[in-house]
C-alpha cells in the first residue's frame, strides 16, 4: 500500500471527525468549562473509526459518486 493511500484517509478522517465531534458536542452539551475535555474524548474515539471507514470504503464510495455524477 502506498503512502498516498494512507495519508488521504488519515487527513480526511481527521478533518471530518474534528469538525463533526466539535459541532455535535457543542450542540448536545453547550460550550462551558468542560467542553474541550468532552470534545477531545469524542474526537479520540471518532477519529480512528472514521479513518478505518475511509480506508476500507473510500474507493468504493468514490466509484459510486463517479457513477452517480455521470448519470446526472
Amino acid at each position: 500500500m502506498t503512502m498516498k493511500k494512507l495519508i488521504f484517509p488519515a487527513l480526511m478522517s481527521c478533518y471530518m471527525a474534528l469538525l463533526m465531534t466539535c459541532l455535535i458536542t457543542w450542540i448536545n452539551t453547550g460550550f462551558d468549562s468542560g467542553f474541550w475535555g468532552r470534545w477531545f474524548t469524542a474526537f479520540y474515539i471518532a477519529w480512528p473509526i472514521a479513518g478505518l471507514l475511509v480506508l476500507l470504503d473510500g474507493q468504493r464510495i468514490r466509484a459510486l459518486s463517479e457513477r452517480l455524477a455521470k448519470k446526472l
